[in-house]
């Protein structure tokens, strides 16, 4: 009798064909800043549509007289500008290839990262792998790109590519393909996570509009909170593909 192997049907996942791409950021994630709330967020699409999105972000600056390598960031949203930043939300929520995922950590002062013996930057990187994980289905392939931040992001995304497989028995990342630290000002599509990851983080740290608030940023807030029909306080049901979210705590049962 020949032997079973168990192991085959386990990592060999039936390919459907679809590849997409995962851009990621984060706001306000250092431990001793001046903020109380944090975001990490991820926008993804079918691979082959990014150029297409690309372009049509750079048509949406030009539009509005920004230069294609001019970088729309969260923090420089203003007056004069709020057009440009509406627009780009409005063009998110129209192109259904588009889709987010948010977690959102509403108190970093409660942290007790000693209790669990881990630093500050091994829990961001749980917390890193929280939220991507709910984006991957066996079934697809996925390249993943961060942001870098400093000479230590190549290890970095090594490390959470080895995380987000082993998760999923994908010891020969099959599904996970690529985690690669990117320049958001390179890549259109990083503007729009930068964009939604920071309306995030700004609408948990400024909850009564205390702090010397912007109105312009909260015109875009709401712009995101009337397309989504989600309030950006409270989790999203686990099944929401649009804008889907989850607003961490210590101790939950993590989604």
């Amino acid at each position: 009798m020949g032997r079973i192997d168990w192991r085959s049907s386990e990592r060999s996942p039936l390919f459907s064909g679809l590849e997409y791409n995962v851009y990621c950021d984060e706001s306000c994630h250092l431990e001793h800043d001046r903020f109380k709330a944090m975001s990490l967020g991820a926008v993804w699409c079918p691979k082959e549509k990014t150029r297409e999105i690309n372009r049509r972000i750079v048509e949406i600056k030009a539009d509005h007289g920004i230069k294609r390598d001019a970088e729309v960031k969260w923090t420089k949203i203003s007056p004069c500008n709020r057009q440009l930043y509406m627009d780009i939300v409005d063009y998110f929520f129209d192109n259904d290839d588009l889709h987010f995922r948010g977690l959102i950590i509403p108190d970093k002062g409660i942290l007790r990262h000693d209790e669990f013996s881990q630093t500050h930057d091994q829990w961001y990187y749980k917390m890193y792998f929280t939220m991507l994980k709910t984006i991957f289905e066996r079934s697809a392939r996925y390249y993943v790109y961060i942001d870098i931040k400093d000479s230590h992001s190549g290890e970095n995304a090594e490390r959470l590519a080895d995380v987000c497989a082993n998760d999923r028995y994908d010891f020969d990342h099959e599904i996970v393909r690529r985690v690669q630290p990117i320049r958001s000002e390179e890549v259109q599509l990083m503007q729009i996570v930068d964009i939604l990851t920071g309306a995030l983080t700004y609408r948990h740290n400024h909850p009564t509009g205390e702090g010397g608030f912007s109105q312009a940023k909260v015109d875009v807030i709401n712009r995101i909170v009337r397309r989504s029909g989600v309030s950006l306080t409270k989790s999203t049901l686990l099944s929401e593909k649009k804008m889907n979210l989850l607003v961490w705590e210590p101790y939950m049962a993590v989604r």
